[in-house]
């Protein structure tokens, strides 16, 4: 069969005449994959061996093993994405892989595509899902993810790195039986269990310990806080005795001031009874003088009504004088009005007289218009200035704001900048804080530095456009993203020292060349490029200072690495052999490209870019300049028109004085002008006033005979009021001689009843004496009552008893244990406030805490006792465990042992293989460790990249997969070639078990670079006399080369991968046609 690219050959040179076992590859279909347009290849039941030249598509096929049968494109290394396994140019590819299977094979297909980096999955031609190919897969026990089963080219790095763990984990997965592997899981599982419970058990039991030490030293507190209690409580208790004491004592005081009251009361009733008569006597004496007042009060009463009615006489009488005066005045205030008037007409007469005077002497017909004209034009010239001024000052006001707005503005954009600065140091001070705090002493210290020094590049460095950041992040690592730059070696020092050596921060830095390289020119214009995509170079994307870009360009020659479209990843291949560019970015993926040392061919590698981090925020650092220029010229220009306004407000002020003082000129010509006019109208009006004036004369004669009529008639009501008042006069004489008696009786009856009031105060004293006596006895014993009162109240609140509650039994029996007088409880109160002041920093709390501390201790003994108990049956787990997992795990190492021993012994070399375990318990250590001898002068070593060669290695490593091979439960393993420059091996491994033993597929790959020509032989002779056994599983050996002369097999298939100009296209190759002219240049040649 043929396998072909656009101009490239797979060749298969022998038909398989032998039956697969289940599980192998019978077909191997690509369309549009990798280097691949249409490619079908169909390998043997047995050893196929795959030879041709590196780059001719030999990995290629690997890729589509792994990817068609459900494998991550990450596992393989070459690229994250599934569509970046499409043929360039193409939009689709098509892996398709058909795994014979009785009585009906399985094809498994896988369409890519590039949108969304999608796939599509068949069985047998219908849809289905991905994990449904993975189940059938699984049922198959493939596992592309197992590094001892599937070694691709790319990961053979990192199974040469597998540790004995990982190896020993990666045998079992591969040859061990599924319970083999399960049972070393859950020991690990089990022993992370056994010590995380063992560490629990230690810890609580440390803890048990403390906390019973600690309740040992609580436990005598807790005796001291019980011993203190009994004394507060007797404390409390005489507490409460004492206000029932106090009250009882009042109490009696009570009563005996109680009894002297009564007594005072019953003397005082007597002596009252020996003090009756000389108290009727002066009874009657006060009754005798009550009635004299009386008879006093009503004579009184009658006088001051008559005396009343007098003084109403008095004020009518008055009051008719006062009609009288006002009379009078009436007829005063007629002559003076009279009077007045007269002088009204003399004074406008002569008013009258003087402006017909000043009318007179007036000059008639005076012109003052041309006056008025030239005020009047020199107040609008004099407008029209003003007019001027303030169309200046609008515009220069306008012409401010429109500054001030841009002013803020340009502000406004500033504080943006700064901003996005800031967020950019915060993005630093989150992702680096050492490089943060070392910055912050970079800007504090910038004096001790002889040159310039720059900020962290991802600060310093500002992309003209941020969908490019990506690009520069991609190309620049990020350690020095983060590094400082310095322009001399010795600043770079001193930096280091302060901010390493002595803060111990984490930093980078790095020195810029001491000859610029920021402006060295490309290798070539990038119009040249133009044809192919690119647009720009690296270093056109952004702006940096000097040293910066000086850095870079010596460093990541920014300068010479272009950036291209979707154009340029479209044309790749032609890019990749015109340009001969060693580094180029497409739209989303970066192209390296470096030339083979033996082929001398070119070799790409594309990663896809990553987004970026660091430069997504960028400051237009000449955009800044200019904004501090123009805000500067701002503030100046608002200096300049500050000063031109303050001079058009003077100018303005000036004319405004200027304008009233004209305006007055102007006003007083026109009133000359209506001064004549004004005259004549107020001459008319004082004669219109003249003439009333006349009018208005008074009859004075007249006006004093009607003043006399009234005066008459008010004397004769005088005369009335003058005879009813001597009438009344008469009747209060008598009146006022009878008050006078009474008067005189009361003198005598009042002296009578003070007579007797002295005699009888004589026989009082002794009464007073004792109603004090009295008095102050019930005031004592109203006092001593309340007291009780209060100190019952006082006392039932001291013994908490509610105002209906009896006293309760228990208060009695404890107050009969206890003094019953005051002196005796304060003496026993003292003693036990002072036994108890002794027990010092002691509180309740200490029995919670005890109590507290007792519970705990309880409930950690129960806690710890099932924890062990757990403990325990966790390490009856793992020894029932331990013992299966042992018995399987040694009797496959044995069998290990004994293949991998074989095989060296028939290269006269010596090698074992054993169970390595650095501690019995710890099982996530247990490991297969390798030992190798190819000496007969050493001894046996382990297999080490210290102590072996690069074939050494190679060589133990294929032997130790050849060794599994006949051990082998898993489908195949892979080993693809290597790259001789990085590692010097390459092995692709498929291996599988005898179909006898278990059915299972195994593909083995192998390469012998690396390896000296007499231990390539020895290998392949050994692959040869393996993989061509009877029942034996299918094997592939990959090489670009072979030795000649070597041993050969029929069950054997041969692949030849061409590629070159002169390959026949695909159409164009016909096999029945090769082999029918192959037979006929044998018969020629017989002949």
């Amino acid at each position: 069969m043929a396998a072909a690219r656009e101009k490239g050959k797979a060749v298969k040179r022998a038909e398989s005449k032998y039956p697969f076992v289940l599980g192998s590859i019978v077909r191997i279909f690509m369309k549009n994959f990798l280097t691949y347009t249409v490619c079908e290849v169909r390998p043997g039941p047995n050893l196929n061996v795959v030879v041709g030249a590196n780059g001719t598509g030999k990995s290629s096929i690997v890729c589509a093993i792994c990817l068609g049968l459900a494998g991550k494109p990450a596992f393989l290394g070459r690229a994250d994405k599934i569509g970046l396994f499409v043929k360039q140019g193409c939009m689709k590819g098509v892996v398709e892989i058909e795994l014979f299977k009785s009585p009906d094979n399985i094809v498994i297909t896988r369409e890519i595509y590039v949108m969304n980096n999608a796939s599509v999955w068949f069985i047998n031609g219908k849809p289905t899902t991905l994990k449904t190919v993975e189940e059938k897969i699984a049922a198959l026990n493939i596992q592309v993810d197992n590094l001892c089963q599937f070694l691709p080219q790319d990961k053979v790095g990192e199974f040469t790195k597998l540790s004995k763990t990982e190896l020993l984990e990666a045998t079992e997965k591969s040859i061990g039986s599924p319970e083999m592997y399960q049972f070393h899981c859950e020991l690990k599982n089990f022993r992370e269990k056994e010590r995380e419970l063992e560490n629990l058990c230690r810890e609580k039991t440390t803890s048990l310990e403390k906390m019973k030490q600690r309740v040992e030293r609580y436990k005598q507190d807790v005796e001291r806080y019980h011993e203190c209690k009994r004394h507060v409580d007797l404390i409390e208790m005489l507490e409460r005795k004492r206000p029932w004491v106090e009250y009882e004592n009042v109490r009696e005081q009570h009563e005996e001031v109680k009894q002297c009251r009564n007594q005072a009361k019953k003397e005082l009733k007597n002596l009252k009874e020996m003090q009756a008569p000389w108290t009727r006597r002066i009874q009657e004496a006060e009754e005798n003088l009550n009635n004299l007042d009386m008879q006093t009060r009503d004579i009184t009463a009658e006088i001051r009504n008559i005396s009343q009615k007098c003084k109403e006489k008095q004020d009518a009488l008055e009051m008719k004088d006062k009609q009288i005066e006002e009379i009078n005045q009436a007829f005063r205030m007629k002559k003076d009005e009279e009077t007045n008037r007269q002088k009204k007409i003399y004074q406008t007469q002569k008013i009258i007289e003087e402006w017909q005077n000043e009318l007179d002497t007036m000059a008639v017909g005076e012109n003052l218009q041309p006056q008025i004209d030239a005020v009047n034009t020199e107040l609008k010239n004099l407008q029209e200035e003003k007019a001027n001024i303030d169309n200046d000052i609008s515009d220069l006001r306008a012409e401010k704001t429109n500054q001030e707005r841009e002013g803020k503005r340009i502000i406004d954009r500033l504080g943006q900048l700064n901003n996005i600065m800031h967020m950019k140091e915060e993005n630093l001070k989150m992702r680096f804080r050492d490089t943060h705090s070392a910055l912050m002493w970079l800007r504090n210290n910038k004096d001790k530095f002889k040159k310039k020094t720059c900020e962290p590049m991802m600060l310093e460095i500002n992309m003209k456009d941020s969908r490019h950041a990506k690009y520069i992040e991609n190309h620049i690592s990020s350690n020095d993203m983060r590094a400082f730059v310095f322009e001399c070696q010795e600043d770079m020092e001193t930096f280091l020292v302060e901010v390493r050596d002595r803060q111990k921060l984490r930093v980078n830095a790095v020195c810029a060349p001491a000859e610029s390289c920021a402006e060295n020119l490309p290798s070539r214009p990038i119009e040249e490029l133009h044809r192919y995509g690119f647009y720009s170079y690296l270093r056109e994307l952004f702006d940096a200072p000097p040293p910066v870009m000086s850095y870079l360009c010596y460093q990541y020659h920014v300068h010479n690495v272009p950036v291209g479209t979707q154009k340029t990843r479209d044309m790749i291949e032609r890019v990749i052999q015109e340009t001969n560019l060693r580094h180029m970015y497409t739209a989303e993926e970066k192209y390296i490209i470096k030339v083979s040392s033996y082929t001398k061919q070119n070799l790409s590698s594309n990663i896809c870019l990553k987004e970026a981090q660091y430069l997504t925020s960028s400051v237009d650092t000449e955009e800044r300049g200019q904004l501090e220029n123009q805000r500067q010229d701002i503030s100046n220009t608002l200096k300049s028109l500050d000063a031109r306004l303050t001079a058009l407000f003077d100018r303005q002020k000036l004319l405004d004085h200027k304008d009233n003082k004209l305006r007055q000129e102007k006003k007083e010509l026109l009133e000359r002008g209506n001064r004549r006019r004004q005259l004549e109208s107020k001459i008319g009006v004082k004669y219109d006033s003249l003439r009333q004036l006349e009018q208005d004369a008074i009859d004075l004669e007249k006006e004093f005979q009607l003043a006399n009529v009234k005066i008459k008639e008010i004397n004769k009501q005088k005369s009335e009021l003058v005879t009813e008042l001597t009438h009344l006069m008469k009747r209060i004489i008598p009146l006022n001689v009878v008050k006078v008696n009474l008067a005189f009786q009361m003198t005598r009856v009042t002296a009578e009843k003070n007579r007797l009031q002295s005699e009888y105060k004589e026989g009082t004293v002794q009464l007073r004496a004792l109603q004090r006596r009295f008095h102050e006895l019930d005031n004592r014993k109203q006092l001593l009552y309340e007291k009780c009162m209060e100190l019952m109240k006082q006392a039932r609140q001291v013994c908490r008893l509610g105002p209906d509650q009896g006293f309760p039994e228990e208060f009695k029996v404890a107050f009969q244990t206890l003094p019953n007088t005051l002196e005796e409880i304060d003496a026993f109160l003292n003693e036990e406030k002072t036994r108890a002041s002794c027990f010092t920093g002691i509180s309740a709390s200490v029995v919670e805490e005890y109590n507290k501390q007792t519970q705990e201790i309880q409930q950690l003994t129960e806690y710890l006792e099932e924890k062990k108990n757990e403990l325990n049956n966790y390490k009856q787990n793992i020894s029932q465990v331990k013992e299966k997992w042992l018995n399987l795990l040694k009797v496959m190492i044995e069998q290990i042992n004994g293949k991998f021993s074989k095989f060296f012994s028939s290269m006269q070399c010596v090698g074992e293989v054993d169970l390595h375990m650095e501690n019995e318990e710890e099982y996530e250590k247990y490991g297969i460790r390798i030992r190798v001898k190819f000496h007969s002068s050493t001894e046996l070593h382990e297999l080490t990249p210290y102590h072996h060669s690069g074939g050494e290695k190679t060589v133990s490593t294929m032997l130790y997969l050849m060794a599994l091979q006949e051990l082998n439960r898993c489908p195949f393993r892979v080993v693809d070639e290597i790259n001789q420059v990085r590692i010097n091996s390459m092995v692709l491994l498929f291996l599988c078990t005898d179909a006898y033993d278990i059915v299972e597929r195994t593909d083995f790959f192998f390469s012998f670079q690396g390896m000296d020509p007499m231990n390539e032989r020895r290998v392949f002779e050994m692959v040869v006399e393996t993989a061509c056994k009877k029942r034996t599983s299918q094997y592939f050996l990959i090489t670009p080369k072979l030795l000649q002369n070597l041993t050969y097999n029929d069950k054997m298939t041969v692949l030849f991968v061409y590629n070159g100009p002169f390959m026949l296209e695909t159409y164009k190759w016909n096999i029945k046609q090769f082999k029918r002219r192959q037979r006929h240049l044998s018969s020629m040649t017989e002949s």
